[in-house]
C-alpha cells in the first residue's frame, strides 16, 4: 500500500534552471493536459519548448520535499511573435498547468505572476495568452481581458487574452 501524499502547507515557485527542472514542467503538463484533459501528446509538446533564448518555463514545488506542482511558460521575441502574432513587445504566456490536488492554493496564480515577471524583466509591455473558456473567470481576476471570437486548440475551446504590465 503506497502511504499517503502530504499535504501541499508551502510551495515555491520559480524559474526551471536546468534539464531536471524542465522535465519537472513537462510531467506536470502531461499529467494536466494528456491525461486528464485528453490533449495528444504530439501537440502538448511543440518546438518552443527548447530551453532558448526566447522561452522561460517557470515551475511550482511543494517546498518541504521539491515535489512538482505546477508549471508555466513564457515565449518572447521571435517565439511569442510567432505563437501570438503581436509584436515583439508582447510576451506569451502558456501551458500553465496546476496538478489536480494542488489547485485551489493560489499556485496558478503564483505561476501567472513569475511569467509576468520574467516578462518584465525582459522589457516587455504586455502579455497575452490562450485560455481554456472555462478558465477565463480565473485570468480575468488576475487582470486579463478577452479579446477576439472563441477558438478550439487541441480541441478544447479557448479565448485570446492580455495584460498590460
Amino acid at each position: 500500500m503506497t502511504p499517503p501524499t502530504p499535504p501541499i502547507a508551502r510551495y515555491t515557485v520559480r524559474v526551471a534552471e536546468d534539464p531536471a527542472d524542465r522535465q519537472a514542467c513537462f510531467a506536470v503538463r502531461r499529467q494536466v493536459f494528456v491525461v486528464e484533459q485528453g490533449v495528444p501528446e504530439d501537440l502538448e509538446y511543440d518546438e518552443y519548448d527548447a530551453h532558448d533564448a526566447d522561452t522561460v518555463h517557470v515551475l511550482a514545488v511543494r517546498a518541504d520535499d521539491g515535489e512538482p506542482l505546477g508549471a508555466g511558460r513564457l515565449l518572447h521575441g521571435p517565439a511569442a511573435v510567432a505563437k501570438t502574432g503581436a509584436d515583439a513587445s508582447v510576451g506569451c504566456l502558456g501551458r500553465l498547468a496546476v496538478r489536480k490536488e494542488a489547485r485551489g492554493l493560489g499556485i496558478g496564480a503564483a505561476l501567472v505572476r513569475a511569467v509576468e515577471g520574467a516578462a518584465r524583466a525582459r522589457g516587455l509591455s504586455a502579455v497575452d495568452l490562450h485560455a481554456q473558456t472555462h478558465a477565463l473567470a480565473f485570468y480575468e481576476r488576475l487582470g486579463y481581458a478577452a479579446y477576439g471570437p472563441e477558438f478550439a486548440e487541441a480541441g478544447i475551446p479557448h479565448r485570446a487574452m492580455r495584460r498590460a504590465l
